[in-house]
């Protein structure tokens, strides 16, 4: 890839810390403008950190930004962004109850006469998401909105803006394959027009990819930068690491044919979900695979009793299970949620509370927790889900990949019989991830019935027994053994070829 070798940014010596945690320590790099540039490393090395830095999110504590040759030192990202750096965050920063439009364009609304020009705003609006190939209506109001749809808003603001360096922080998280082919288009665009993109990502064949240059970090530290063109996905983690790549995934034990049934769900409809019909038995991993919007969040919610239902039935071992998230998990049933910030977890609160939220019943005598079982009872189940054990640390502090590790603690101290997992990789690192799968196998090996969603074709691939297809609220195909393949689902998700239905 041709690439412009004068320098747009220099990063010098950057040191930052939160607490006692240090994020970067001694971080320099250079980013050529004109140029895509990759940081990639585990969660907690430091890589969003200094992507933040760089667009002004975060003050460093120590080291200096060279922009365009001069010395600049931003205390928010509105000055970055008159410096000509934007940012797109991994975690959506936007005003739910303002429209699209509006979120676009806040700060930079066009006026007349003093008055914001609605006319010529909605104008705008079309002309940006047409060329961005976005199918998004303007006047739709952020909040109601599914994340994917809100990361296309992030990223429409960061274009309107024609910013000069904008920084990427796991743009395509939680786009579809289709979404995720038009933003690399406009990456490349981007790039063939002489912006700069700093793309974090965990995904190392979008990295591979797209970028030109690649940063690795570990623990804070940089490891290397150097040509894309001389990596491999292999060679990235083994640097990440520090060690030679694991397994991808581990060896799945099939479930005895004469498997009790756990998980039954016969004639179902909710908001986005329309008659479905399935089974998950002890032992087993069910994929759950589909567009985004296919209703395969809306299904998850609506079996765990989060959603209002107007039709069907489930049972948990041949028993009906109540109609709201507390009595599902009562009975057995538990819920890895789609995002954890919404969803999940009370990012100001400890880690301890987080995990032992659901469990504290048990926990409780005459009204007072016993905070001794609690910290033992928390203490094991964090350690089974290969997490963190500093109970008192805010979950915020915490990694995304440690975060998701919290939520699969507090689920796995109910001791439930179905484990509901909704994009339980979402956001993670290389090895945090290989920790999950390995825990999910784990789980299924030990009679444990699993509900996998996930956007990654090879994460569905790669773990689940069994894959069903949803489109358009609707079970449309189910997959085994030699039948699972990638362009089988894709088939049944686009409709572009018959599929026999669940």
């Amino acid at each position: 890839m041709a690439m412009n070798d004068s320098v747009l940014l220099d990063v010098r010596g950057l040191g930052k810390s939160f607490g006692a945690t240090r994020a970067l320590d001694d971080v320099s790099v250079q980013v050529a403008a004109g140029s895509v540039h990759a940081f990639v490393g585990e969660n907690g090395a430091g890589k969003s950190t200094l992507g933040k830095i760089v667009a002004g999110v975060f003050p460093p504590d120590q080291g200096d930004l060279v922009l365009r040759g001069a010395p600049v030192a931003f205390r928010s990202p509105r000055e970055a962004l008159m410096q000509g750096i934007a940012i797109v965050a991994q975690e959506v920063a936007l005003v739910p109850r303002l429209t699209v439009a509006q979120n676009v364009f806040l700060g930079a609304e066009p006026r007349r006469a003093g008055f914001i020009d609605r006319r010529a705003m909605a104008k705008r609006f079309a002309r940006l998401a047409a060329d961005a190939g976005f199918d998004l209506d303007g006047r739709a109001i952020v909040g109601g909105l599914s994340i994917a749809e809100q990361q296309q808003v992030e990223i429409l603001r960061s274009l309107a803006r024609e910013a000069e360096l904008i920084v990427l922080d796991e743009p395509t998280a939680s786009l579809s394959a289709r979404e995720i082919d038009r933003l690399h288009e406009i990456v490349r665009s981007l790039r063939a027009s002489g912006r700069t993109v700093i793309l974090v990502s965990h995904f190392l064949g979008e990295v591979l990819d797209l970028a030109d240059t690649v940063t690795v970090l570990r623990d804070g530290r940089l490891i290397r930068t150097g040509p894309a063109s001389a990596e491999t996905e292999a060679s990235l983690v083994s640097a990440m690491l520090g060690r030679p790549a694991a397994r991808a995934y581990p060896i799945k034990r099939l479930a005895p044919a004469d498997s009790p049934v756990a998980l039954s769900v016969r004639g179902l409809s909710a908001p986005g979900v329309e008659d479905v019909s399935l089974e998950v038995r002890a032992g087993e991993i069910v994929g759950l695979a589909g567009l985004i919007g296919a209703g395969r969040s809306e299904l998850a919610r609506a079996i765990y009793g989060a959603a209002p239902t107007s039709a069907g039935e489930v049972t948990f071992r041949s028993t009906a299970l109540g109609s709201t998230p507390a009595a599902s998990l009562q009975a057995g049933v538990a819920l890895i949620p789609e995002s954890r910030k919404d969803d999940g977890l009370f990012l100001g609160r400890p880690i301890r509370e987080n995990v032992s939220l659901s469990s504290l019943a048990e926990m409780t005598r005459f009204g007072f927790v016993r905070r001794g079982q609690e910290r033992g009872r928390v203490v094991g189940a964090l350690r089974q889900a290969s997490g963190t054990t500093l109970l008192e640390a805010p979950a915020g502090a915490l990694s995304g990949g440690n975060q998701q590790k919290l939520l699969f603690a507090r689920s796995l101290l109910v001791k439930p019989g179905v484990l509901i997992a909704d994009e339980p990789t979402r956001g993670v690192d290389v090895g945090s991830k290989q920790d999950l799968y390995e825990l999910l196998v784990r789980l299924a090996a030990d009679g444990m019935a699993v509900l996998l969603i996930s956007n990654e074709m090879e994460e569905i691939l790669g773990l689940a027994h069994r894959i069903l297809v949803m489109r358009q609220g609707r079970l449309v195909a189910e997959l085994a053994s030699e039948a699972m393949t990638e362009a089988a689902i894709l088939e049944a998700a686009f409709g572009a070829a018959p599929a026999s239905a669940a």
